[in-house]
């Protein structure tokens, strides 16, 4: 009978929505943080939008490293989008519900987007082996074509390994507790609250699913690198190394920064944090800043972006 009542309380009280709390311990005055937020996802989509601007307009930059930081650009652009309306929503009107198809839809789109950004990095790191590594093959191996298959490839991955990750969450019973302390639907912020029995078992599946995507990325770029590294050792001659490094330097500041945060976020979600808005700012920031942060690095660092950059503002200037 005890057993009975206990799977009729379980259903009489299943949760049909989830209460996104917003930034645990400051919830008084967590909408001052609306503004640097709104400010830092405006810089990102309009630096984005540029930055493909800049590589469309420019016929000198209709080359696969730029095509590929067009893609770059447009991932950017979609990661902060899955979180920052519902975030801004949260701080400004207190909307702080969402379905449950929402949140799991939300789920997945973060997960896809931020694989789908290792990915682009992994092809970034592969286009500039071939370059520095075998010059004279370059324009054979990294063609339109390659472009087009890797990023095909790289979407279909991540898009469909990642499916595992809400549906597992999806699949659990949600009984009495509805309340998230995070603004965005992050997998163990939901699976929380979940009343199931095997909770162990799945959550070890979904992390050994993310690790071993992210994983399996970070590898290959490891490896391309040192491949780089030690390629650019045996040239004889310090300013051809320097040439050659200068290419790579953008790009490993952005894999530096991304794969930090990602490790980073996982101790703290691991460890039992006596402050719980750590891993929570953290876990928002890692999805606002990169994009945001991206393009500025490219445009610093990248003499033809740089020159793209001018060129356009010199165009708006004589339209003036």
């Amino acid at each position: 009978k005890s057993q009975d009542l206990s799977n009729s309380n379980s259903s009489e009280f299943q949760v049909s929505e989830f209460i996104l709390l917003g930034f645990p311990g400051i919830h008084s005055w967590q909408h001052w943080l609306s503004l640097p937020l709104a400010l830092l996802y405006l810089l990102a989509l309009s630096a984005n939008i540029l930055i493909l601007i800049i590589i469309n307009k420019e016929a000198t930059l209709h080359q696969p490293m730029y095509y590929f930081l067009g893609i770059l650009a447009v991932v950017d652009m979609g990661l902060p989008t899955t979180i920052m309306p519902k975030i801004l929503a949260i701080l400004w009107f207190n909307s702080k519900a969402i379905s449950f198809p929402q949140c799991f839809i939300q789920m997945y789109a973060i997960h896809c987007f931020v694989a789908m950004e290792s990915g682009i990095f992994v092809c970034m790191a592969i286009d500039r082996y071939v370059a520095i590594c075998r010059p004279l093959r370059y324009p054979s191996i990294i063609t339109g074509s390659f472009v087009v298959k890797a990023t095909v490839f790289m979407a279909l991955r991540n898009s469909l390994t990642t499916i595992p990750i809400p549906v597992f969450a999806a699949q659990r019973q949600y009984c009495s507790k509805n309340q998230i302390e995070h603004c965005l639907c992050s997998n163990l912020g939901v699976t929380s609250l979940s009343c199931d029995d095997d909770k162990t078992v799945k959550s070890i599946y979904q992390l050994l699913l993310a690790w071993t995507l992210m994983g399996s990325d970070l590898g290959l770029i490891i490896l391309s690198y040192a491949l780089i590294l030690q390629s650019v050792l045996k040239l004889n001659s310090a300013e051809a190394a320097s040439k050659a490094l200068s290419t790579c330097t953008s790009h490993l500041i952005l894999i530096l920064f991304f794969y930090t945060v990602i490790i980073v976020i996982s101790i703290t979600h691991s460890a039992a944090m006596t402050v719980p808005l750590i891993p929570v700012l953290l876990n928002v920031l890692h999805n606002v800043i990169p994009p945001a942060l991206n393009p500025m690095v490219y445009a610093l660092k990248n003499k033809e972006l740089r020159q793209g950059l001018y060129n356009l503002l010199k165009l708006d200037f004589k339209g003036n």
